[in-house]
């Protein structure tokens, strides 16, 4: 069932490759584009797609000379076809356009379109058997078991875009599925990795923001404080790689400099390590299966001097926690931890609730959920996508005593 590649037998290729980037204008779209920007001759830009940033995608469309350009915004088509006058680039807005983009005869795509939305174009992808750099985490939270089923049908080729998921891709290839002990999955243990849990309960969102290592969006910034970031990547790497949860470990490393590490049966341990930089996982991904020439910061160890490491903390991050347990639970309930993680997210940057109750909010809908009678195994992008929307109202619901809890 796997659609992950493992080991390659693949001879270089000198052709130039076909890409499209979904999600081109957010941050993961912007570090891919970067590098494509420097291997031109390497590339051809088939389609670029965003969410609602007409005038960068427009930019962008020119820039690389790509054949398609889709915003998903419906409402912005006649902006971006004002910007896109004169220049032959065929354009469209809204989700089917999003799709289009995805379906459209590029050899490698980019898959960085956030959210729930993210997975039909994924899907559109990886059904004409594509390889496709997954950046979204719904694709496998939400809908992990037939995603990956989907791709081992078509003979798409999924290769994980994050930092961890892609140390894990690299570190798997020194040896075979027999062999595998375990995976870890390293996390810097975000803002609040010291902070007693009462104090973290009463985090600002200025606080939360303030990551000592990675600069990213406002959502997953947040995520990575209360580590529900972590916890959605060990739903991934449990897909992405058909593993059982005790399979998976999680170890905090502050430097963020080792992303991934695999035991094996003799208890050789191997580990990716790199400067905390996304266009080093994305460089792998693009250049799969040789390596390209990246832009990225040397590593220089003597200078960081010292790389530590510490178990998680469940009292301090409950999110972990409830992580495994949906994970366990199966059935929808990682679409449904998700979603009211984000519902939550949304709830705290809006002032309604504290930061410690992003996990409680999250803990009592998942609750909810496993007592309803609706519990079964998710078998399509609709089914997936329904109960994201009933658990985010689930959520919704649960809101204002979560958050009368908290005061």
């Amino acid at each position: 069932m796997n659609a992950v590649p493992l080991r390659s037998n693949k001879t270089a290729n000198a052709a130039i490759r076909s890409v499209t980037v979904l999600g081109a204008t957010g941050s993961i779209g912007d570090s891919t584009m970067d590098l494509l920007r420097s291997a031109r001759d390497r590339y051809r830009v088939e389609a670029l797609t965003g969410n609602s940033n007409v005038q960068g995608l427009a930019k962008l469309a020119k820039e690389f000379g790509v054949r398609f350009a889709a915003v998903a915004d419906p409402a912005r088509l006649s902006e971006l076809r004002e910007a896109l006058a004169g220049t032959g680039i065929e354009c469209g807005a809204g989700a089917s356009a999003v799709i289009e983009a995805a379906a459209r005869p590029a050899d490698w795509v980019m898959a960085a379109v956030s959210g729930a939305a993210g997975l039909k174009p994924a899907l559109a992808a990886v059904d004409r058997g594509a390889t496709v750099a997954l950046a979204n985490k719904e694709c496998l939270v939400c809908a992990g078991d037939f995603f990956m089923q989907r791709a081992a049908k078509a003979g798409a080729c999924i290769l994980p875009a994050d930092s961890e998921h892609n140390a894990l891709f690299q570190a798997l290839s020194s040896g075979h599925r027999e062999e595998l002990v375990r995976v870890i999955i390293t996390a810097s243990g975000g803002p609040f990795r010291t902070w007693a849990p009462a104090d973290i309960e009463q985090a600002t969102l200025a606080q939360a923001l303030k990551h000592p290592n990675w600069s990213m969006g406002q959502k997953i910034t947040i995520d990575s404080a209360s580590m529900m970031n972590k916890g959605l990547e060990v739903i991934e790497a449990s897909y992405l790689f058909s593993l059982k949860p005790e399979e998976i470990d999680v170890l905090v490393h502050p430097q963020s400099i080792v992303h991934g590490m695999v035991e094996f049966s003799d208890r050789s341990v191997v580990a990716q390590l790199g400067t905390p930089d996304m266009r080093i996982p994305i460089a792998h991904c693009l250049g799969w299966p040789e390596r390209i020439k990246g832009p990225s910061a040397k590593l220089d160890l003597a200078k960081i001097g010292q790389l530590t490491f510490e178990a998680p903390d469940f009292e301090r991050f409950p999110g972990l926690r409830l992580a495994y347990e949906a994970l366990r639970m199966g059935r929808g309930a990682t679409t449904v931890f998700n979603a009211a993680n984000e519902v939550a997210v949304a709830a705290f940057i809006a002032g309604q609730i504290k930061f410690g109750a992003i996990a409680r909010l999250v803990e009592a809908t998942m609750e909810a959920w496993s007592r309803s009678t609706n519990l079964a195994p998710l078998s399509s992008a609709d089914d997936a996508i329904a109960v994201d929307h009933n658990a985010r109202n689930r959520a919704a619901s649960l809101l204002p005593q979560i958050a009368l809890r908290a005061s």
